[in-house]
């Protein structure tokens, strides 16, 4: 059977959603990149977040372009970005004190460098990211074991 096809399913209606979105919000590659160098500029210097990254990134310039092609893809549906951030996340030992304090950043960040309408935007999409993360890998850690073997099923 096939799925019923919701409006933003459509081209036409996503490029017309898009740029109602646009008119709405003032999102623009300027206003993304201000974003994400802000947001990763508190990120870099947070007790909690900094040592994290500073662990796993090297060179922030690429990193950084990587993150601005992911939220210009999801703000913008620019598809730059294609990877899967999953299998990274799930990596790392963080957990729900991580990712609230990630998310408080965030917004404050949005709440400077967005127009009123952005950041409600970015926030949401950060909220939901967040969640996603947060479900992923909980789910990851459900299937393995104390020594990383993943359990049998």
């Amino acid at each position: 059977m096939k799925a019923r096809m919701d409006a933003t399913d459509h081209p036409s209606l996503r490029h017309i959603h898009l740029a109602e979105r646009i008119a709405r919000t003032g999102i623009d590659e300027a206003m993304v990149e201000r974003l994400v160098r802000g947001f990763y500029d508190r990120v870099r210097t947070d007790p909690l977040l900094g040592p994290i990254f500073a662990a796993r990134v090297d060179e922030w310039e690429p990193h950084l372009r990587t993150l601005m092609d992911f939220w210009s893809s999801v703000a913008l549906q620019t598809a730059r970005y294609a990877g899967r951030p999953m299998p990274v996340h799930v990596r790392l030992d963080v957990g729900p004190e991580h990712f609230g304090r990630w998310l408080e950043l965030f917004r404050t960040t949005a709440a400077e460098v967005c127009t009123p309408e952005a950041a409600v935007f970015f926030v949401g999409k950060a909220e939901q990211i967040a969640r996603s993360f947060q479900m992923g890998i909980d789910a990851h850690r459900s299937v393995m074991r104390p020594s990383g073997i993943p359990a049998a099923r």
